[in-house]
């Protein structure tokens, strides 16, 4: 938190509209991005994560020689013998460390803290030994339009089956995986049969926290949108004639990530001078962020800003055939049956041997190299 000192409304409210404008945001006075493009797009993430970067500057550094050590070559990769485990990451394990770097470093797209239930998940490829992708999911928010009304949501039950899901806020494949469409084999993995079961076994007998009732330890399905509209990596995607991912619309283009965290925290902090709550943290739920920084935007009399317009594609990844009739008409669930070691084959035959053949940017990934100029540039932090 910054120092507790007088924020004055007018100076916050000018630094924040400058730091949007320096992010490529056009203010007039609502924002909106310069453009769509792909790199305008890029820019205004990339404020955000250099912050992230260097706050976490000893950490990365520290563990960079570590990291290093399970990294693979592209021309030492064999994408025939790629063997996957799903590996569930423990709080203050390697695999822990070994998450939070490459989340860090490797995705332009930065992350955010996630709040309430929390899982996360790394593919490792056994064979050679290395991180193949990375999957990190999250409670979800409680409402959000797109979601709620492809499954006709009510608000007296919605968080009955939203506490019932995940939000995947990281999928990915790192390199020289990606090269090999590994995103396609990540994306697979979140309606694996093992990472259900992993599911169930942690929250078996947990109540929601905001009406303290009970909820099944299953999970019925999981969300996610794609930074950059829709997705080449979750479209298209189908397993054995099923779709494995739905594309169900774009969000509205509301947000927090455009905010910088230092300027959040001073909203915070001027939040608290009005006399206002500004309590957050496990049990406020994952929309309270959105809650507070739309509340500071209020009172500074800049209330739309909430509403970057950068529309992101939302895509349902079900567990079950028959979602709708398990919450509208009380049906028992018909899972799909989806081993993942049976999608590893699968993805290996459909994508990664074909893609192989195809193009050989996959070998020209230089571990050395990518560690050195990542050193490089977190060092000049």
């Amino acid at each position: 938190m910054v120092a507790k000192m007088k924020i004055k409304e007018s100076d916050l409210r000018n630094r924040i509209i400058e730091a949007l404008k320096s992010q490529g945001f056009h203010v007039n006075p609502h924002i909106r991005p310069k453009n769509n493009e792909k790199d305008t797009l890029r820019k205004i993430h990339k404020q955000k994560r250099i912050e992230q970067l260097k706050f976490h500057k000893n950490f990365l550094l520290k563990n960079l020689d570590e990291i290093k050590k399970f990294s693979i070559n592209g021309k030492d990769l064999d994408p025939s013998k790629i063997e996957l485990e799903l590996i569930e990451v423990a709080p203050e394990s390697f695999e822990s460390k070994l998450f939070f770097w490459w989340n860090l470093v490797w995705w332009s797209v930065p992350f955010d803290k996630p709040i309430g239930r929390q899982m996360k998940f790394i593919l490792w490829d056994k064979y050679h030994n290395a991180p193949f992708g990375l999957i990190g999911l999250q409670s979800p928010p409680l409402r959000s339009s797109v979601r709620d009304s492809f499954l006709n949501l009510n608000k007296e039950n919605i968080d009955y089956w939203i506490n019932q899901s995940m939000y995947g806020q990281r999928i990915g494949a790192l390199p020289p995986y990606n090269e090999l469409l590994g995103g396609k084999m990540v994306a697979l993995s979140l309606t694996s049969n093992e990472l259900r079961k992993a599911y169930s076994k942690k929250y078996k007998n947990r109540k929601s926290l905001m009406k303290k009732r009970k909820i099944p330890s299953r999970l019925l399905f999981i969300t996610t949108t794609s930074a950059f509209g829709k997705s080449s990596i979750y479209e298209r995607i189908t397993y054995k004639g099923e779709k494995v991912s739905h594309f169900i619309g774009f969000t509205s283009g509301s947000g927090t990530f455009h905010l910088p965290q230092t300027l959040y925290e001073e909203a915070l902090l001027f939040l608290e001078q009005k006399g206002i709550n500004v309590e957050r943290g496990y049990g406020t739920g994952p929309s309270r962020k959105l809650e507070l920084v739309d509340t500071a935007f209020r009172y500074l009399k800049i209330p739309n800003f909430t509403f970057h317009n950068i529309k992101r594609g939302y895509y349902f990844f079900p567990h079950v055939k028959n979602v709708h009739d398990v919450i509208h008409k009380n049906k028992r669930p018909i899972w799909y049956d989806r081993p993942f070691k049976e999608l590893i084959n699968f993805w290996k035959e459909r994508w990664a041997i074909p893609r192989s053949k195809r193009v050989k940017e996959w070998k020209n990934f230089d571990a050395d190299n990518f560690f050195r100029k990542a050193e490089i540039q977190i060092k000049r932090l």
